[in-house]
């Protein structure tokens, strides 16, 4: 390589690393105060579902809300249109971070993928044994994935309210388990807890997949576009059993990660629609259809300024975070403290089971998987990033709501155990944000005391 080449290739680098980390930290904000905002969701829940107005909880979640369109109409409870349609958009964000991710990101390799990997699969292996020696019965067995996976949002709030001195290599640790432990959840979902395949549903999948392609290989940029491939993909898993919310990370993972090809870079297509602006504004008599014209020009070319991955995910992230999850969060939170039986059969093992195996069974897990594969050194802890750190990590991945409650909801059709594994992940996550928060106040304490004993 030239010494011109060289030169070019550093600029380059460093844009392609700012531009990351940029992402990472907004995505690292929105989880962090969205994590607040699910919390006051969840407690709303539990007090509504516990005060005297606990009917008209249950009512409104089950009340019929129907769409149609002439003779065809579709009559579902809000639950189920909150459960199974408004999931779908959440499940579509974390496919296209899982896209993003394997890209540029924790997973763009085998060097800064391996820790995170193996200690996601210690953290789901661990939990589910010890809730699988808990509940040895065939229904409460159902839910073993419940206490398997992260919840990023709650997970990072703790992690901010430990403020800017945990060092940033802890924070993308953290972020890369949960992404995997989605990867895991979703394996899981669609493996363990879909029903027999209908294959007129995988047809319209399939023709569902297809009109997105299509769209791709013509150029189509437009999110809005792919709304109604979306919805056929949505409806054909929904008909062949599967859980439908899986066809938001199928198009999540065929979002692009590149932008789009055009005749002109979108930089020089914006300079060129801004010089036409100012050129037309001077004329006398200036036609307001080229000003439309121009503006038309300007917004395709600051929408293909990024590639589609980042800018739909940005769109769509803070919907998802302060909308579909907290609405998720209120709809299905709400367990009535004195409808729970423990002496009913398995009650009292599913809760037991999932409140151990996230508080203890997720950091034992994270934590001896990452020894065991640092020991044998098939790889390292990354930067900055201390055998404490790797504690507070699997300590936070304890908290795992919103997708084990999701989990919990497929598993489960009785509600006495619904409402079990409900409690046990709520009673867990708080414990583990309890514990992630303590040991979080110490190891800042330690760093500190190290940076001032270093300085010295």
């Amino acid at each position: 390589m030239d010494r011109h080449s060289s030169r070019q290739a550093i600029p380059r680098a460093q844009l392609l690393a700012e531009r990351a980390f940029s992402t990472l930290e907004r995505f690292l904000h929105i989880e962090a105060v969205s994590g607040i905002v699910l919390l006051v969701a969840a407690a709303a829940a539990l007090i509504w579902a516990n005060s005297p107005a606990a009917d008209s909880y249950h009512a409104l979640w089950h009340a019929p809300l129907s769409f149609g369109l002439g003779s065809y109409v579709v009559s579902q409870s809000l639950h189920f249109w909150i459960n199974d349609a408004l999931m779908t958009v959440f499940f579509l964000v974390v496919g296209m971070e899982i896209r993003r991710e394997i890209h540029e990101g924790a997973l763009s390799s085998w060097r800064l993928a391996s820790l995170p990997i193996v200690a996601a699969l210690g953290g789901v292996m661990v939990p589910a044994l010890i809730y699988l020696a808990l509940n040895g019965e065939p229904v409460p067995r159902q839910g073993w994935a419940v206490p398997t996976a992260t919840d990023i949002a709650f997970a990072v709030g703790v992690l901010a309210l430990l403020g800017r001195s945990i060092p940033g290599n802890v924070r993308v640790l953290l972020l890369a388990l949960a992404i995997i432990d989605d990867i895991i959840a979703v394996l899981i979902i669609a493996v363990f807890y879909s029903g027999g395949l209908d294959q007129t549903g995988l047809l319209v999948a399939g023709i569902g997949i297809l009109m997105v392609l299509a769209l791709q290989w013509i150029g189509i940029g437009s999110a809005y576009a792919y709304i109604i491939p979306g919805a056929v993909l949505w409806l054909g898993f929904l008909k062949t059993g599967a859980h439908p919310t899986l066809a938001g990370v199928v198009l999540g993972l065929m979002t692009p990660v590149l932008p789009g090809r055009s005749q002109l870079r979108p930089l020089d297509a914006m300079t060129r629609a801004v010089s036409d602006l100012c050129e037309r504004a001077t004329t006398p008599h200036p036609q307001e259809g080229q000003f439309v014209q121009s503006l038309k020009e300007l917004r395709k070319a600051q929408r293909d300024l990024l590639p589609p991955v980042t800018r739909v995910q940005m769109a769509l992230h803070p919907w998802v975070a302060y909308g579909v999850m907290p609405l998720f969060a209120l709809a299905n939170a709400g367990v009535g403290l004195d409808g729970i039986d423990l002496q009913a059969d398995g009650s009292l093992g599913v809760i037991l089971g999932v409140l151990l195996a996230l508080v203890v069974g997720k950091p034992l897990g994270v934590i001896m998987a990452s020894w065991c594969v640092v020991r044998l050194g098939w790889c390292r802890l990354p930067p900055e990033v201390t055998w404490s750190g790797v504690c507070l990590v699997g300590l936070l991945a304890g908290i795992g709501f919103t997708m084990s409650i999701f989990i919990a909801t497929l598993a489960f059709s009785s509600e006495t155990l619904l409402s079990a594994a409900k409690l046990g992940v709520l009673m867990a996550s708080a414990i583990a944000a309890i514990l992630g928060l303590t040991w979080g106040l110490v190891y800042t304490r330690r760093l500190r005391s190290a940076s001032v004993s270093n300085t010295v």
